[in-house]
């Protein structure tokens, strides 16, 4: 049954709404940045760029590093934006958008996140890259959708009993990455973890300015909390998203973080432009291997 324009909304050049995309403008394998301004820092090592295209806060851009054709999108702030964005590129591979049709064969993109993130243990410094083996999501997006095949019910229960965790917030969610994902860009240098994604910058994640907090001692309880070793070690707010929606979806997603704080010390990085192009360039030259 063709899906209706109030629910695939097409621009009248069509191309899918928000990301201003046609198909034939990603490539399959795709970097997720935050910040807009992050995308031609990616590409300023491509060798050659065939397209690209801006649109409220979501550029992208689409070309060849060492042969390799790579596309990279800025996604904005938060998991509201990563549900317009990976519905969207998953619209553009697996919707024929002529017949509006789920098409018989579903291609899996492969989405890797190279992200800015605050460390909530002592002993990831800042300056460090983490990898994501799971993220847990404490914003509530994801409840939006049937997430029963794809969460981890011990983890979860655990965080809820030891966090003390309030009936009326969203019930979070752990969601693994890609293992074949992970298989390829771990590093014996990086670290490894639960990464949390909260719902805001602020009252979401602890910090005060003016108005008090429901439960002031959280960000302590996500600290302190450990299911056999397994222990929350960032917090940011768009991987819990990107895992829970590739997961449903079908596609491979792993989520590379450049530690520039660390929420226990009170530190942060001196020079954090420097550590993300790191991480771009070790993402990058693992992407073409």
């Amino acid at each position: 049954m063709p899906i209706k324009e109030s629910e695939l909304i097409l621009n009248p050049d069509g191309s899918i709404y928000h990301l201003n995309l046609k198909p034939e403008n990603i490539s399959n394998t795709i970097i997720f940045v935050g910040d807009q301004d992050r995308v031609s820092k990616v590409t300023s090592h491509f060798d050659s760029i065939e397209f690209e295209t801006q649109k409220r806060e979501f550029k992208t851009q689409t070309g060849y590093y060492k042969e390799k054709r790579i596309s990279v999108i800025s996604t904005g702030i938060g998991a509201d934006n990563i549900d317009i964005v990976l519905n969207e590129l998953d619209a553009l591979v697996n919707i024929d958008f002529k017949t509006r049709e789920v098409k018989n064969k579903l291609t899996s993109l492969n989405i890797i996140r190279i992200g800015t993130s605050g460390a909530l243990q002592s002993n990831i410094p800042i300056d460090s890259f983490l990898l994501s083996t799971h993220a847990l999501d404490i914003n509530g997006m994801l409840q939006a959708y049937k997430i029963d095949s794809i969460r981890n019910y011990d983890i979860e229960n655990a965080f809820i009993q030891q966090t003390n965790w309030h009936v009326q917030k969203p019930n979070p969610i752990v969601i693994s990455g890609s293992d074949k994902l992970r298989e390829k860009f771990e590093n014996k240098t990086f670290y490894k973890g639960l990464t949390a994604t909260a719902g805001g910058f602020y009252g979401p994640q602890g910090r005060v300015l003016r108005l008090e907090l429901q439960d002031s001692k959280l960000n302590s309880k996500i600290d302190d909390f450990n299911f056999n070793g397994v222990k929350v070690t960032n917090l940011e707010m768009e991987t819990s998203a990107i895992y829970g929606l590739s997961k449903l979806l079908g596609h491979e997603a792993i989520s590379l973080n450049a530690i520039i704080a660390n929420r226990v010390l009170g530190v942060f990085s001196e020079n954090p432009n420097a550590v993300v192009e790191n991480l771009i360039i070790y993402a990058l030259n693992k992407i073409t291997e």
